[in-house]
């Protein structure tokens, strides 16, 4: 999400460029040959990686695709693009980091023994998830294993990296804070409130952590007590199969992609505008209203 701009991906091999504003559809980018299973915007490029196990770069003001990176050997499941380097993990067991200008890749990183499904890059340390239930921090340039996260139970599928912080969600339910300079874990976000599905999405800010879930909720957190504060979204089909698969906040906005997998949601993007100027006391108190769902042909990415 940039400004007004949403780029979704999905199971008909496209990616979409959306307007939030009116709700139209800008640009359909053809390309790859199979699902588009993850996607990383940086200014007016989107980095794209798909089951065909290769990554694309795009323009999204023209709709151009500018350059296909191709090494992996299996589906390409997480990116992340800052403008100098992209880094990609895949059910291959390896992460992968790419000059995108020469298209060479740089390091290809190996120690996982599972498909790595989540990524954070900070420009120094990357951060790789996978099934085999531990979390790696790497050094960008090195390509050297710094350490090894261990404590949940089950896939990494979702993280987010801020000024030495690493916040994760797992397949477990549990969301936990990391500092990744020493490889200790902080705070466990669970108790009576935690999610009663896996943990599919979440972003952090200086207080607060918002997550998703297979459980139909997103979740409001304290990150320095990891307290629960109050669920920002449930859906009326949740906990009989609807699902948040995706989060994205601004400082006003918050904007969620949801469905289910047994057909009791519609697939759509919902964009609730909490409308006041303060983000840090918005999210704590203000009544949210959905203001544009956005659907076309189930246009973005729910496996």
């Amino acid at each position: 999400m940039r400004d007004n701009i949403v780029i979704s991906g999905s199971t008909d091999r496209t990616l979409r460029v959306w307007d939030t504003d009116t709700g139209h559809c800008l640009h359909t980018l053809h390309g790859h040959t199979s699902t588009v299973r993850c996607m990383h915007l940086h200014g007016d490029v989107v980095v794209s990686g798909s089951r065909d196990a290769t990554l694309r770069m795009w323009n999204i003001t023209t709709g151009q695709c500018i350059h296909v990176l191709v090494g992996h050997v299996a589906a390409v499941r997480c990116v992340q693009f800052d403008g100098h380097k992209v880094v990609s993990g895949a059910y291959d067991y390896t992460v992968r980091v790419w000059d995108p200008v020469t298209h060479a890749c740089i390091h290809v990183l190996r120690g996982h023994t599972n498909r790595v499904y989540s990524l954070q890059f900070d420009g120094k340390h990357i951060v790789s998830g996978s099934l085999d239930t531990s979390i790696r921090v790497w050094d960008v340039d090195t390509g050297t294993c710094l350490h090894t996260l261990t404590g949940h139970q089950s896939l990494t599928s979702g993280m987010e990296i801020q000024d030495g912080l690493l916040v994760s969600g797992n397949a477990d339910s549990t969301v936990k804070v990391w500092d990744i300079h020493t490889g200790t874990c902080l705070q466990t976000l669970t108790g009576a409130h935690k999610h009663q599905g896996a943990v599919t999405c979440l972003q952090f800010t200086r207080k607060f952590v918002i997550t998703s879930s297979d459980d139909g909720t997103v979740k409001l957190w304290s990150l320095q007590t990891g307290e629960f504060i109050r669920n920002l979204v449930s859906l009326d089909s949740g906990g009989s199969g609807g699902v948040v698969w995706r989060v994205k906040a601004d400082s006003t906005l918050l904007v969620c992609a949801s469905g289910s997998r047994n057909g009791t949601e519609d697939t759509k993007l919902l964009v609730l505008d909490f409308g006041l100027k303060s983000c840090e006391k918005n999210f704590l108190t203000a009544t949210s209203h959905v203001t544009q769902p956005l659907t076309a042909n189930s246009s973005f990415s729910t496996s």
